[in-house]
C-alpha cells in the first residue's frame, strides 16, 4: 500500500489544506494528516479542538486518516512505514521554505522523500493566519473554511454563537426572537437580535455613507422614479408594492443590496458576545444560511395564525397573496436547508411551529435544545 503524511498544525484547518489532501488520495492508496504538537507554539484551538475540526473537515475524503504527533515528522514517517511526505505550496517563499526542510530531513538518512504539491490559484492566498485575522474583524471566512471550523472561529475568536431564524412571512418571526431574548435572559445568557430587513431599511432611508446613496440609485433606475421619497430616500410601501409583484423583481432587489447589506451585517456583528439571533425571510431563497453556518430555526404557523397576522399588519387577501407567492413556501425552505446542510456536511435545522396556541411551550422547548447544541 503506498502511504504518505501531510502535516500541518490544523489551527484551524481551511480548504486550502483540504484540497491538497483531496488530491493527494488520488495518488496514494492512504493519507496521513498528522496534526503537530509543538510545546514552544502556542496554539488558538487545544489538539482534540484541531483534531475534531480536522476530522470533520475530512470526512468525506474516505483514504484520509486524521492523526497527532509529536518530534520529527521524518522520525515519525519512518516508525510508520511511510516513505513520502506531502508538502503544499504557496509561493516561492514556501517552496525555498519546504525545500530546506526536504534537505534537512535527507540528512537523517531514513529514506523518506518528498511530494510537492501547488496550491490552487483561488486558494494561494490562504492561510489560517490571515483566516484569524479576518475573524477577529468580522470578515467573512466561509469561502475559506468548512463551516464547522468557521463555527468554532466566531466561538473562540469572537465568542459568538450565530443562530439564524426565517420562515414565511407572517410566521411569527419577531415573536419567536422575543421569546428567545426573554429565555436567554433568563438564563444569563448574552444575546443579540439582528434583523436583516432592518439592515436593508437602514440603507433605504437612512444612511448617507455615499456607496449607500449609490445604492437607491440604483433602486430608483431599476424600479422607477415612484419609489424615491421627496428627500431622496426609498419609499419602502412603493417599493414594496413593485417587487412583490413577482420573484424576479424580488430577486433583483435583493442582488442590488446584498453587497451593502453584508457590510453593514460586519459592522452589526462588531463587540457583539453571546448567542446572535439573525433574523431574515428569504435566508433560504438568498442561499446566506452560511452566515449562521445552517444552523437555522424554521418558524412555521397553520395558515389561520398566518392570514391573522398578515391582517393585524394591515395587509389585504390580495396583497398576502402576492407576498406568499414571491417566498417559498414553509416545505420548499426546509428543502432548500436541508439540502445545504447535507451538501456542505455541517447544520443543524429546527422546526418550530408558531402557531396561536401553545407557541409558548415550543419556544421554551426549541430553545432548550439551541442552549445544548452551543454548549451556552
Amino acid at each position: 500500500m503506498r502511504k504518505a503524511i501531510y502535516a500541518l498544525s490544523g489551527d484551524p484547518i481551511h480548504k486550502g489544506h483540504v484540497d491538497i489532501v483531496r488530491r493527494v488520495t488520488q495518488v496514494f492508496d492512504e493519507v496521513v494528516v498528522g496534526i503537530g504538537v509543538n510545546p514552544e507554539k502556542s496554539y488558538l484551538f487545544s489538539l482534540e479542538d484541531r483534531m475534531e475540526m480536522a476530522r470533520r473537515a475530512l470526512s468525506q475524503i474516505p483514504r484520509a486518516l486524521v492523526i497527532a504527533f509529536e518530534g520529527l515528522l521524518v522520525d515519525y514517517a519512518y516508525e510508520q512505514g511511510i516513505h513520502v511526505i506531502v508538502k503544499g505550496v504557496r509561493s516561492t517563499i514556501d517552496f525555498d521554505y519546504e525545500n530546506i526542510l526536504h534537505l534537512v530531513g535527507e540528512s537523517q538518512e531514513l529514506g523518506v522523500d518528498t511530494y510537492v504539491l501547488f496550491a490552487r490559484p483561488e486558494l494561494m492566498h490562504v492561510s489560517s493566519a490571515v483566516i484569524k485575522a479576518l475573524q477577529k474583524e468580522e470578515g467573512f471566512i466561509h469561502q475559506y473554511v468548512p463551516l464547522y471550523v468557521k463555527q468554532c472561529l466566531e466561538a473562540r475568536v469572537s465568542g459568538q454563537y450565530i443562530l439564524g431564524l426565517t420562515g414565511e412571512t407572517g410566521s411569527g418571526r419577531s415573536r419567536v426572537s422575543q421569546g428567545f431574548l426573554e429565555q436567554a435572559e433568563a438564563r444569563n445568557i448574552p444575546v443579540h437580535t439582528i434583523e436583516l430587513d432592518d439592515l436593508g431599511n437602514q440603507i433605504l432611508e437612512e444612511r448617507q455613507e455615499p456607496s449607500y446613496l449609490q445604492v437607491r440609485e440604483r433602486v430608483v433606475e431599476e424600479f422607477g422614479e415612484a419609489v424615491r421619497n421627496p428627500d431622496g430616500t426609498i419609499s419602502r410601501k412603493n417599493l414594496g408594492e413593485i417587487v412583490y409583484q413577482g420573484v424576479d423583481r424580488l430577486s433583483k432587489l435583493s442582488r442590488i443590496m446584498e453587497r451593502a447589506v453584508m457590510v453593514r451585517l460586519r459592522r452589526e456583528l462588531r463587540a457583539k458576545r453571546g448567542l446572535i439571533l439573525l433574523n431574515g425571510a428569504l435566508m433560504a431563497e438568498s442561499n446566506l444560511t452560511h452566515l449562521c453556518n445552517n444552523n437555522v430555526v424554521l418558524i412555521t404557523c397553520d395558515k389561520g395564525s398566518q392570514e391573522g397576522r398578515l391582517r393585524k399588519r394591515g395587509f389585504n387577501k390580495r396583497q398576502i397573496a402576492r407576498r406568499l407567492a414571491t417566498q417559498y413556501s414553509q416545505k420548499e425552505k426546509k428543502s432548500r436547508i436541508q439540502s445545504t446542510i447535507e451538501t456542505e456536511n455541517h447544520g443543524r435545522l429546527w422546526i418550530l411551529d408558531n402557531s396561536e396556541i401553545g407557541a409558548d411551550k415550543r419556544i421554551e422547548k426549541v430553545f432548550d435544545e439551541i442552549v445544548d447544541y452551543f454548549g451556552l
